[in-house]
């Protein structure tokens, strides 16, 4: 069986309750290994030398070591260990938690100048960063710039969305989530509930229930007995009543029997705090702490596989391992994107904020001029500090807009709102902060902004050179690996079933996924699928607005200078934007086809109230995006959501209401709906809508039932294309399918 590399959540929550008896301790000195493990060396009264390990590569741990077992300190430290020991050095270990059911760690320091907390992420890639009293990042190992979430250095640290947290979940939230699935219980529990496989497997076995019982057969005295036995689980966590135990699996003999063999020792396959009656047929070993048990496992971990003896049995050692390197090039670009995100954000925020200098022009030269001739009168910062909080107090707005004023940098801090500003610059009655030289005028200060968005943006230029250099390794990467495939085929006898023609033909669904038995899953995680989207049967993406805040956010965040705006001469339908390219990518003029364009006009349509109000057809218009504002005529008023469309539009009239929904199978798995002649080359089934009389639920399980039953993997479609995740693409109000 696979080693286990990683600790579940349910590992942290029996580990976090031995870690916090070391609270007291102080730390010694930080060291970094290879930029993934991170090693803390503490002194504790009464247990002397504490080793705390936390590594977050393709090991994923964190846990007190034996100092027998801990490797020598390695050279010179990077930046991030010596940030920790000019942080940390002297400082108490205050404790540590859990965050929510995650596999997360939250360390407490605690210094009489500062405190500091260690956040390591024991997820996905793998993280720590460090924290100020505030929660600002000080150091992190590696830099995320998500759309969803932020961790870098100067930025305030973000946690992901937490998760359901099975073990503390009352019946009737249990209950409610186990009926939504339409899978079987030990998926349910493993994925809805957040379980994993094993302690899915676990549950279902300590329970008495069959673990491939559907939904929509499991009894509610199953469903209470599952829970009871999640119950049980937690009192044992909580209370500290652990009998940890570190499995082995007997590899002699397994290779056929050879002397060798019989010679070779037992290897580590998993750490668990409690025994297991999933591993009931494998040999283990009783430890007194979980703490102790984890330590042993990854020390023995480690070692097996330095060691030079015989790889498993079942290991195909021929292979190149692609997979690892693909992934490896998929986390670099991630990554990538994820700076240029960044990048663009930053640069943006700059631009808006010398432009809300100008739309405040007259209260900013008026808090400057003021702050100006005071210093030319030699009057202390101090006192100009207090002659503005005194007119603040007066109700004067230059002296109100100020919020910090830093002497020692001859800088002011002015909050400004941004409903005075330029329409485009936020999200509307909020406030922005701006740091002004006092020394200088509004037009220098401005200036100053544009050119460090400038200075961001030639950032951004170089990191687009780094990830096309990226991606092609990448594909460099697929195609050896499609080549040693083929090779192999060949050598086996079995390249002549003529998929190698269906290739050539270049047809993206010659393989035929209705009737495989299993299709593996590749799930994407486009930055995108928040809104209402599809791809055109060209290959642009067309992104529309799911409420009036993604309208706004569309128009003012993704709405780039060569993408087309599409609406419905119909009131009620969604900002629809055509788009010239990502947004992560620099746009060229593009000469959409025709037929690129009616697609985007039918999928601005088909969400709009031509659907919900039963009509077979309807009228959109085209501008482009200089067209569009959020100024309205002189005593008019605009709704959230609304645009003032100004100059010639392009119309198109008599446009079908048509929505289909399906399955795609390559090169990701997924739903996906669009219309019709843009879905249809993209899915390997699907299913075609028009107004009418079933509701929406309804109608997305219609879909369902129908695409399941032409896929003989019907587990797939579960999976990847549940009623719920149908139920997005489809447009509000009444639907029939075409026949």
């Amino acid at each position: 069986m696979d080693q286990k590399r990683e600790l579940s959540s349910i590992d942290l929550a029996a580990l976090v309750t031995e870690l916090n008896r070391y609270e007291g301790a102080k730390v010694d000195k930080a060291y970094l290994y290879d930029d993934d493990l991170l090693r803390l060396k503490l002194r504790d009264f009464d247990r002397g030398r504490v080793e705390l390990m936390i590594e977050v590569g393709d090991v994923k741990r964190a846990h007190v070591a034996d100092p027998d077992n801990v490797a020598d300190a390695p050279g010179r430290p990077p930046n991030f260990a010596k940030m920790l020991r000019n942080r940390l050095s002297g400082a108490d270990f205050a404790g540590v938690e859990q965050y929510e059911f995650d596999r997360i760690l939250t360390f407490e320091f605690e210094r009489e100048d500062q405190n500091t907390t260690l956040v390591a992420e024991l997820f996905g890639q793998g993280n720590v960063a460090a924290l100020d009293e505030t929660g600002e990042v000080i150091g992190a190992l590696s830099t995320v710039r998500l759309k969803s979430r932020t961790v870098a250095p100067g930025s305030q640290y973000e946690y992901p969305a937490s998760r359901l947290n099975p073990l503390d979940v009352s019946y009737g939230g249990f209950e409610r989530h186990m009926r939504e699935s339409d899978s079987d219980v030990v998926r349910t529990l493993a994925t809805q509930l957040n379980l994993g496989g094993l302690y899915a497997e676990e549950v279902c076995t300590r329970a008495g229930v069959p673990k491939e019982t559907p939904i929509d057969e499991a009894t509610d005295d199953q469903l209470r007995a599952l829970h009871d036995a999640l119950a049980r689980i937690d009192e044992r966590l909580r209370s500290g009543d652990v009998d940890p135990r570190v499995y082995e699996e007997d590899l002699s003999g397994d290779a056929g029997g050879g002397e060798a063999d019989g010679d070779r020792d037992p290897r580590v396959v998993d750490v668990t705090p409690f025994p297991l009656a999933e591993h009931e047929g494998l040999p283990s070993v009783g430890f007194d702490s979980f703490n102790a048990a984890v330590d042993e496992y990854f020390y023995r971990l480690a070692n097996e596989e330095t060691d030079d003896g015989e790889a498993p049995a079942d290991a195909d050692a021929s292979r190149p391992d692609f997979e690892e390197e693909i992934a490896k090039q998929e986390r670099i670009i991630e990554q990538q994107q994820g700076a240029i995100e960044g990048f663009e954000e930053q640069a943006q925020a700059e631009r808006e904020r010398a432009e809300l200098l100008y739309a405040n022009y007259d209260l900013v030269d008026e808090v400057l001029s003021t702050v100006r001739k005071a210093r030319e009168n030699e009057v202390p910062w101090a006192e100009i500090e207090e002659t503005l909080d005194a007119g603040a107090e007066r109700g004067i707005p230059a002296a109100a807009a100020v919020v910090d004023v830093d002497g020692g940098e001859g800088t002011v801090t002015v909050e400004l709102d941004e409903e005075t500003g330029d329409a485009d610059g936020g999200d509307g009655g909020g406030t922005t902060r701006v740091e002004l030289d006092a020394s200088e005028g509004v037009e220098v200060n401005a200036d100053r902004l544009y050119q460090e968005a400038k200075r961001v943006e030639e950032k951004k230029a170089g990191a687009k050179e780094a990830i096309e250099s990226t991606r092609e390794e990448l594909e460099a990467v697929k195609e050896r690996k499609e080549e040693w495939e083929e090779q192999q085929a060949a050598d086996d006898g079995s390249g002549g079933d003529g998929d190698g023609d269906a290739e050539e033909d270049g047809e993206e669904y010659e393989t035929d996924w209705l009737s495989r038995s299993s299709i593996p899953i590749r799930s994407p995680d486009d930055w995108f699928e928040r809104f209402r989207w599809f791809h055109t049967s060209t290959g642009y993406l067309v992104i529309g607005g799911r409420n009036a805040d993604q309208n706004e956010e569309l128009v003012k965040k993704y709405m780039g200078k060569h993408d087309r705006f599409f609406h419905t001469q119909a009131h009620g339908g969604p900002v629809t934007l055509l788009k010239a390219s990502g947004p992560s990518e620099s746009a060229d003029p593009v000469d959409f086809s025709e037929e690129t364009l009616r697609e985007a006009a039918q999928f601005a349509v088909s969400y709009s109230s031509d659907w919900k109000d039963g009509r077979g057809a309807g009228d959109a218009y085209m501008v482009e995006p200089d067209q569009v504002s959020k100024t309205p005529e002189s005593g008019e008023y605009i709704e959230k959501g609304s645009f003032v469309i100004r100059g010639d539009r392009t119309y198109f009239e008599d446009v079908p209401c048509r929505i289909a929904v399906g399955v795609q199978c390559e090169p990701v798995t997924r739903a996906i709906g669009g219309p019709p002649s843009a879905i249809a080359d993209r899915a390997a089934a699907t299913v075609t809508f028009e107004p009418g009389m079933y509701a929406q639920n309804d109608a997305a399980m219609m879909a369902y039932r129908n695409l399941k039953e032409r896929f003989a993997d019907q587990s797939f479609v579960r999976k990847v294309a549940s009623a719920d995740q149908l139920q997005e693409f489809l447009p509000p109000g009444g639907s029939d399918i075409v026949d």
